[in-house]
């Protein structure tokens, strides 16, 4: 069997609240991920319109060939 450790607890005091703070203040901005998925739209779109063309064209056929 493993040997269960033990959790070390942190004592949060004013001091390091305050440097917390300072260092979050001061950190540099990551710049936004605004990615663009106009074309995965466009290609599921196409996608939609190709397999419903194609199931109206299978019940088609099946009307024709009983």
């Amino acid at each position: 069997m493993s040997k269960k450790s033990k959790r070390q607890v942190r004592k949060v005091t004013p001091q390091t609240l305050e440097v917390a703070a300072i260092t979050n203040i001061n950190a540099p901005k990551q710049p936004s991920f605004n990615p663009d998925y106009s074309y995965v739209i466009k290609d599921l779109r196409r996608v939609g319109v190709l397999v419903g063309s194609f199931v109206i064209i299978l019940i088609a056929l099946t009307f024709f060939l009983r």
